[in-house]
Formats: C-alpha cells, structure tokens, sequence
C-alpha cells in the first residue's frame, strides 16, 4: 500500500506530504489541486512506461508542469512510500529543468527498510538521464527496483469522461488486447470477453450490477469478428435484438466501465486505482451502486478518487475524506478528523456539512 506520498513544486503542489489510507476521497472547490495530484498520477503511468518525455511535451512543456514555471521552481521532487509485508519500501525522483524546456533526472534512487531494521538500504540510478532507469534495474536483478517496479507499475489512473461517438470504448478492439483495463477503457469489450472465457464468476457479477443501474440491460453479445476483434454489443431484456455500444448512454456506459474495473478478480486488480469524477453522467441511485463499489473493492486494493459531488461524499465516512484547498498559489491537502465533526454529524449528512462549508474544500 502507498503509506506517504511527498511532492514539491508539481504544478500547484508545492508541498505537500499525505498520509495514504486504503480509501481516500478528495475534495475540494474548482482550481483547488484535486486534477493536479490525478496528474501526477498519470505523469507516474507515462513515466513508468518510457513516455516520460512524451507526457512533458504535451502537457504544455516543463513550465506547466513546473509550480509557477521554471525562475521560480527549477525542479520537482517526489517521495513514494509503500508498505510492503517485510518492511517499507521507497522511490525517491527528483526532475531538474533542462534545455528544451524539458524535464531530466536529477535524482532517482530506491530504498528499503526492513522490519526490525534502523538504517534502510539505498540503491541510486544516477542522474542525468531523461526516462526512468528503474526497468533497467530492475532486469539485471536489483531486488528493491524489481518490488518498487511492480508496484508503481501498478498505480494506475482512469478517465472515463470521453464517451463520445468517436470514443475508443464504442469501437472495435483487438481480442487479445486484455490484460488491463485501459485508462480510457478502450479494450472494455476484450476485457469483458476474457472475463466471460475465464472468470464466469467476476463476468456474471459485473452483469448483475450493470442490471441494477440499468434495468433494460440483459448482457453482453461479445463475438470476435473474422479480423479478431471485438465490440460492446449487448441485448435488451426480453428481446433478440442485439444493439451496439453507440446505444449505450453516456451515463450507462461510464457506470459500465466502473463496474468492470472495481468487480474485476481480485487477483487482477492494480495496487493503487485513482479515479478522477467518477460521479459525472451518473443517476443518484448509480451513484450509490459505484460509491458502494469502491466501498467493496478498498478491501482488497487501494482507492483514490476525486469527487465534485456531496450526494456521492455521503456514501462514505469522514476519515475516509481528504479536504484539497488552495491557499495563496499553493494547494493544501487535509484529512478530515471525524470527532471535530460529532456534532453536525448528529444532525446533517457529510455532505450536507461540506455544502456548508464547514470544513472547507468549497470556493471561498
């Protein structure tokens, strides 16, 4: 599990130092820096498969990255912290502004601090180089890069806000594209096919919730096409028709998508899922389904989501709620104590009291 998370001078994180728990939910007003700790998350997914160089040029070069540009934060620097079953382990990364307006390593290293242990064992991978050097490390047998790579490779963030006509989750895909989920869930159909091939269980329960919130739907119609791929083509209850995912609402097919990633076999699932707005598009009472979802799967993996939504924030407890607010330039994250609540709690729902700004997290 990632315990503590440190990041300074990330766009309007200039410092900040979190406590991760197995269920947190930010909050916060428009502008606040929930998107920008979701953005650091995906600069971690693109980093961690080569595209480090690739995500800085289209997010606008090393100055929108960089809190208040490059004069007045020359660099970004991280600290991850994971709890492992025999100790902790640490990935370091320090990102210098270069040439280029671009960002290189200035620092990367791996540590690990065994139970009982005082002094942790520290492994550097240099500075200087423009991609992470922990795959690298990792394939000449470096156990620290190997355990850290496992588990920052498994820190993943999705979006499932494109459902447009041209989404990738409305197309065809390759049937043998099933691993993960994708971050856009572009591979949905392949996915939900090898689910239904292997997994009945985790397949007919997917179904069965996607029933709840839609109570037309009766299942999916996943057959590879000579090419081997394969749509989201599903049926309605009591009828042979076979429609298309264009026929799915938008509302529909995120909720589709969210059931998939949080009900997939446990074995299978990321070590750390992030979610940015899952609410949006989705009736209250799907709502409640999805927040009861993520409820369900903080038991075996770890969740971090971004709500802009009080109906959403009463499915789940005050300890579970971190408050984002910007203070000046800078962004503030603070957990919520529930006993400092006790008594609006008495009268009002959780998110009744953030609606009056009693904790903050709403525009000042």
């Amino acid at each position: 599990m990632l315990q503590q998370l440190t990041i300074e001078g990330f766009k309007s994180l200039k410092n900040i130092d979190i406590e991760l728990r197995s269920l947190n939910i930010l909050i916060g007003a428009n502008g606040a820096g929930k998107s920008n700790l979701v953005s650091f998350f995906k600069m971690l997914n693109e980093m961690m498969g080569g595209r480090l160089q690739i995500y800085i040029a289209r997010s606008g070069s090393a100055q929108s990255l960089l809190h208040f540009g490059p004069k007045i934060t020359p660099q970004i620097e991280a600290r991850l912290q994971f709890k492992v079953d025999n100790g902790i382990d640490t990935y370091n990364l320090r990102l210098f502004h270069a040439a280029g307006d671009t960002l290189i390593f200035g620092e990367e290293t791996l540590s690990f601090l065994q139970t009982g242990y005082t002094s942790p064992k520290i492994d550097s991978l240099g500075a200087g180089h423009q991609e992470t050097k922990i795959r690298e490390a990792a394939e000449v047998g470096m156990a620290t890069a190997k355990t850290l790579k496992y588990l920052l490779d498994r820190c993943r963030v999705y979006h499932f806000h494109d459902t447009s006509s041209t989404a990738e989750v409305r197309q065809s895909c390759y049937v043998g594209d099933n691993r993960w989920l994708k971050p856009d869930a572009g591979n949905l159909a392949a996915l939900l096919l090898r689910f239904r091939e292997e997994n009945n269980s985790s397949y007919n329960r997917i179904v069965k919730t996607i029933r709840l919130i839609a109570p037309f739907f009766d299942d999916f119609v996943l057959e590879p096409d000579v090419a081997n791929r394969v749509i989201l083509n599903w049926r309605e209850k009591d009828s042979d028709r076979v429609f298309g995912p264009h026929q799915f609402s938008d509302g529909t097919l995120r909720a589709i998508c969210l059931a998939t990633l949080l009900l997939q076999p446990e074995d299978e699932m990321p070590e750390l899922i992030v979610v940015d707005e899952p609410e949006l598009g989705l009736h209250p009472y799907a709502l409640n389904v999805a927040a009861a979802m993520f409820g369900k799967a903080s038991y075996h993996t770890q969740i971090l989501i971004s709500t802009q939504s009080s109906s959403f924030l009463d499915n789940f407890n005050p300890e579970d709620v971190i408050v984002v607010n910007r203070e000046g330039k800078e962004s503030q994250f603070k957990r919520l104590n529930p006993a400092e609540l006790e008594a609006w709690l008495g009268e009002y729902s959780l998110g009744e009291v953030w609606e009056k700004n009693i904790f903050g997290g709403g525009p000042h």
